[in-house]
């Protein structure tokens, strides 16, 4: 299955699993079930990575670039993104209070629609215009998975998600974040480093 179908997939698997997910703060997720092939080739590249973990998402105040692009374009389209906030930023005099996100809030099998965001400190003295601009982060209840590889290799990562929530029948929202801990516009594009949250729905 292709990249596109994996993530949009995903946010299918979440909407149509009808059982509410456990109530946050019990015991953590355990890891996928090492019999299952899928789970077995995306298990966690080092010990200690987190796959179906609980998090807590906060809101951040973020500034935001929001547009919408093909699969096969993901990663440029993103990075390029990223290059217009950093340009900002820098024009303000503002620095980065986290790490860049883009939060995924719509896909198919051809394209998605997204928010490429950086959170700040304080809201700016000069507000961002044109394709910028300022908002929140998403906040709940989420479980957080690591991947590291290339981001066309997600897509094994997905699917390990896809088959995790579907054997736990976990209740999230139709969305879904992608954390860099690696800098994606500067950092070899196959050593990343992305934590993926999945957003759950209270209950």
């Amino acid at each position: 299955m292709g990249f596109a179908l994996l993530r949009a997939g995903l946010v299918a698997a979440m909407v149509a699993l009808p059982v509410a997910a456990p109530a946050f703060g019990q015991t953590k997720s355990s890891p996928p079930n090492p019999s299952t092939p899928s789970a077995t080739e995306t298990a966690p590249a080092q010990p200690g990575d987190a796959f179906g973990e609980d998090a807590a998402l906060t809101a951040k105040t973020i500034i935001y670039v929001k547009g919408s692009g093909s699969w096969d374009k993901a990663f440029e389209i993103i990075t390029g993104s990223f290059k217009k906030i950093k340009g900002y930023l820098d024009k303000e005099g503002l620095k980065p209070d986290g790490l860049p996100m883009t939060i995924f809030t719509a896909t198919d099998d051809t394209g998605f629609e997204y928010q490429a965001a950086v959170p700040i400190s304080d809201a700016p003295k000069n507000p961002p215009r044109g394709d910028l601009a300022l908002g929140h982060s998403p906040e709940g209840k989420a479980l957080k998975f690591v991947h590291r590889g290339s981001y066309d290799d997600l897509d094994n990562t997905y699917e390990a998600i896809t088959n995790y929530l579907d054997d736990k029948r976990l209740e999230a929202k139709d969305m879904f974040i992608e954390e860099y801990v690696t800098d994606p516009t500067t950092t070899d594009a196959k050593k990343l480093v992305v934590n993926v949250y999945v957003v759950l729905k209270p209950g």
